[in-house]
C-alpha cells in the first residue's frame, strides 16, 4: 500500500503457493513458483497490532500493507495488516540477528541459553523487562508475561537474576531427591509443578491449542473466548504499571522492590483507549507525563506539605515573624504581603512577580 513502511517485493508470478515457518516472533513466508523461477523469501515482526487476513479482494480492510490476491473468482487478499505500523517486513529468509532460540520450537536450547548467560546485565533488570528481552526470551509478549508470572505468583519487579537463579538451584535439589525418576515422572512433576521456563513453553502452546481465531477482533465470539481464557491481562481487579520501557504490566500483589517510583496504576479504560489509538497524542503525552508526578504522594499529603513549604524570597520573613512576640495589629493587607514578596525576590536579583 501507499502507505506501508516496507520495501518493495520483487516478486511477479502467475501462480504461486505460500508457506509459512515460524521463530520466535517473526514469521517467514516463502513465495515458492509452481512452474519455473527463484522462490522469494519474506521475514515478518508483527509489532503490536500486527496479523495476517485473508478476505475479498474488492473489501480490503484498512492498513492492508501487503497483499496477496487468488486467482479464483471473484478473488480474495491474504493481507498484512497493521494498524499501528509498528510491524515491517524485509526480504530475504534469515531470522533477525541477536534473538534466541524459540520457546516454542526450541524449548530445551531457549532454556540452556536463559540458564548458562545469568551473569548478563540483562537479568540486572526486573523480571517483566527481561521476559521481553527476545536474545533470551524469543516469542514472549507483552500479555504472555503477564500470564506467567502471576501464575507462579511472582512479583513483576522482582531481580530476574534473583528469580532464575532460584530455579538453577531447584533443579539440582530435585537431581538430589529423586536420583532414579522415570521420564513419565519427571514429565509429571513439571505439569503440576512448572517452573517459569516451562511455563515459557506450556502458556503460548495454550493459546496455539485453543480455536484458531481465537485471537481475530473481528470474531467477537471467538475473542471473548480469548478474553475468559486470559487470568491476569486486562482483568478487572488486577493491579498495573508501567515498566522501564512504558510497557503495561498487569499483576496481582506486591509489584515487587525494582517496581518505578511515583509510578500510577492505569485503569482497564485507560489501556484500552491508549493501545487502540483511541486517545489523541496531545491528550496521551499530557496525561502520561502527569502520571508519576500525581502519583509520587497522596493527595490529600500532598496538598499538607505544600502548604508547609516555604515559598521563595519569604524565608527571613518568616523566620522573623516566628520569632517576634505575638501582636494585637491587625494583619497587614495582601497587598501589602505581595509587595514584601516581590521585595524579597528582587533583592536577590529575581524578576519578582505578585
Amino acid at each position: 500500500s501507499a502507505v506501508g513502511r516496507g520495501p518493495e517485493v520483487p516478486f511477479s508470478c502467475e501462480a504461486y503457493r505460500i508457506s509459512a515457518a515460524s521463530r520466535g516472533k517473526e514469521l517467514r513466508l516463502t513465495l515458492a513458483p509452481l512452474a519455473a523461477g527463484e522462490p522469494q523469501d519474506l521475514v515478518f515482526r508483527f509489532g503490536m497490532s500486527g496479523s495476517f487476513r485473508l478476505c475479498p479482494a474488492a473489501q480490503l480492510p484498512r492498513h492492508a500493507h501487503l497483499r496477496f490476491r487468488t486467482r479464483e473468482s471473484p478473488p480474495r487478499a491474504l493481507c498484512f495488516v497493521d494498524a499501528r505500523r509498528f510491524g515491517s517486513w524485509r526480504l530475504g529468509d534469515g531470522w533477525q540477528p541477536g534473538r534466541g532460540p524459540c520457546v516454542l520450537s526450541e524449548y530445551q536450547a531457549f532454556r540452556e541459553n536463559v540458564l548458562k548467560n545469568l551473569a548478563d546485565k540483562a537479568f540486572d533488570k526486573p523480571i517483566c523487562e527481561a521476559l521481553l528481552n527476545q536474545k533470551f526470551f524469543n516469542g514472549i509478549g507483552n500479555y504472555l508475561r503477564a500470564e506467567i508470572l502471576y501464575r507462579l505468583k511472582i512479583p513483576p519487579f522482582e531481580k530476574a537474576r534473583t528469580v532464575l537463579e532460584a530455579l538453577k538451584d531447584q533443579e539440582q535439589a530435585r537431581r538430589k531427591e529423586n536420583p532414579s525418576l522415570t521420564l513419565s515422572k519427571k514429565l509429571k512433576l513439571k505439569r503440576e509443578k512448572p517452573d517459569l521456563l516451562e511455563l515459557c513453553h506450556a502458556v503460548p502452546m495454550e493459546v496455539i491449542a485453543a480455536e484458531k481465531k481465537v485471537l481475530d477482533p473481528d470474531h467477537s465470539d471467538n475473542y471473548a473466548a480469548f478474553k475468559k481464557w486470559l487470568r491476569c491481562y486486562l482483568v478487572p481487579g488486577m493491579s498495573s504499571l508501567r515498566d522501564r520501557n512504558g510497557r503495561t504490566i498487569w499483576f496481582q500483589g506486591e509489584p515487587g522492590p525494582m517496581a518505578p517510583k511515583g509510578e500510577c496504576p492505569l485503569s482497564s479504560l485507560t489501556f484500552l483507549l491508549l493501545s487502540s489509538g483511541n486517545l489523541s497524542d496531545q491528550v496521551t503525552t499530557r496525561a502520561l507525563k502527569r502520571r508519576p508526578r500525581a502519583a509520587a504522594k497522596p493527595p490529600e499529603l500532598a496538598a499538607e506539605e505544600e502548604a508547609d513549604k516555604p515559598r521563595k524570597g519569604c524565608s527571613r520573613r518568616r523566620r522573623k515573624a516566628t520569632a517576634a512576640p505575638a501582636s494585637s495589629e491587625p494583619e497587614a493587607p495582601v497587598k501589602a504581603k505581595r509587595s514584601c514578596r516581590t521585595t524579597a525576590r528582587r533583592g536577590r536579583g529575581e524578576a519578582g512577580s505578585p
